[in-house]
C-alpha cells in the first residue's frame, strides 16, 4: 500500500529544517516551538519510510534520502504556489482562453481594435478570433465553442443575450462614374431605381431585410441587381461597376479603387447597431471580466 503523499505544510517544515540545519532556527522561521516542529520532523520520516536527518549535538544533517527530497521539495512548492495563484486568477476572470465570433464590417477594424484594448486590459486570457456568420455565432453559443458573438440586425431569445455596443453611421458605396457621388451626402429617395447590391444572403434578419424595411418605410422602389454573402464581396462589386451598396461606417476600410463613399441620411436608416452577443446565465468570470471592460470601451476615441 503505497503511502500518504506529503502536505504542503510538511514540505515546508521540512525545508525549513533542510536548510537551517538546525531544528530551533528552523522553528523560529516557521514561527513555533521546537517540539511540535521535532515531532513533525519524526512524522515525516515515517511518512517517507525511512530518515531524512541525522540528530547531531551542534543540530542536524541530511541524509542521502533527505539531500534527495530537498532537490524536489522546492519546485514542488513552487508549483503549488502557482497552481493556486493561477486558480484564483481564473476566478477573477484574469486568465484562460475567450473565444469570440465576429463577422461583416467589425472584423475589419472595430472588433480588432477592441481586441488590442482588451489585451491591455487582460493580460492574461488568451484571445482567439473565429470569422463566423450569424447562424454559426449563435450555434457556438450554444455548443460553448465561443463566450461572444459581435453582430447586427439580432434579436434577444431565451438563450441569447443581446447587448447594443456601438452604433455606425450608414454610408452608401458607389463606384466613381456614378453621377451621385457629386452630392456631398445622400438620401434614400436619391438611390430609387438604384442598382443595389445587398448582403448577407441568409434567411436570418439582417443588413438586407434592414434596407429592405427602410426604403418599404420610405415608400422608394429598391432595385437588387446582386444578393451576396459579406460585405468584402460587396464592395469588391461595386468597383467592378456592378451597382452601388449601403454599408456600415467601418466598412470604410475598403478603400478599393474606384469605390467612393458618402453618408446616407435616413429616418429609418441613419444608423446600424452592432450587438454583443452571449449566452444567457453565462456566470464565467472571464465573461464578466470581459463585459466590464466591454462596457467603459470607448469606441469613436480609436
Amino acid at each position: 500500500m503505497d503511502s500518504p503523499l506529503l502536505d504542503a505544510r510538511q514540505m515546508q517544515c521540512f525545508l525549513a529544517v533542510a536548510e537551517e540545519l538546525n531544528l530551533t532556527r528552523a522553528a523560529r522561521r516557521l514561527h513555533m516551538a521546537q517540539p511540535p516542529l521535532t515531532r513533525l520532523i519524526r512524522g515525516i520520516e515515517e511518512q517517507v519510510g525511512t530518515p531524512l536527518f541525522l540528530r547531531k549535538t551542534s543540530g542536524v544533517e541530511l541524509t542521502d534520502a533527505g539531500r534527495v527530497l530537498l532537490e524536489e521539495v522546492p519546485s514542488i512548492l513552487e508549483m503549488s504556489r502557482r497552481a493556486q495563484e493561477r486558480a484564483q486568477m481564473a476566478g477573477r476572470g484574469l486568465v484562460g482562453t475567450f473565444h469570440i465570433g465576429v463577422t461583416g464590417s467589425p472584423v475589419l477594424s472595430l472588433v480588432p481594435r477592441l481586441l488590442i484594448y482588451m489585451k491591455q486590459a487582460m493580460p492574461g486570457i488568451e484571445f482567439i478570433l473565429h470569422a463566423s456568420g450569424k447562424a454559426d455565432q449563435m450555434q457556438g453559443l450554444n455548443d460553448r465553442s465561443i463566450s461572444v458573438g459581435f453582430t447586427r440586425v439580432v434579436s434577444e431569445s431565451s438563450t441569447v443575450i443581446v447587448e447594443a455596443v456601438h452604433h455606425e453611421k450608414v454610408f452608401v458605396a458607389m463606384h466613381e462614374s456614378n453621377p451621385l457621388c457629386a452630392k456631398a451626402s445622400l438620401i434614400v429617395r436619391d438611390l430609387e431605381d438604384q442598382p443595389l447590391i445587398l448582403y448577407p444572403n441568409m434567411a436570418l434578419s439582417n443588413m438586407a431585410q434592414t434596407i429592405r424595411a427602410a426604403f418599404n418605410e420610405e415608400k422608394v422602389r429598391l432595385n437588387v441587381n446582386q444578393m451576396v454573402d459579406d460585405v468584402v464581396t460587396s464592395v469588391a462589386l461595386v468597383a467592378c461597376g456592378f451597382g452601388s451598396c449601403l454599408v456600415a461606417e467601418s466598412a470604410m476600410i475598403l478603400s478599393l479603387p474606384g469605390v467612393v463613399f458618402r453618408p446616407l441620411h435616413s429616418k429609418t436608416l441613419s444608423e446600424i447597431e452592432l450587438s454583443c452577443i452571449y449566452r444567457r446565465g453565462d456566470n464565467s468570470a472571464i465573461l464578466a471580466a470581459f463585459l466590464g471592460n466591454l462596457r467603459g470601451y470607448s469606441w469613436e476615441s480609436r
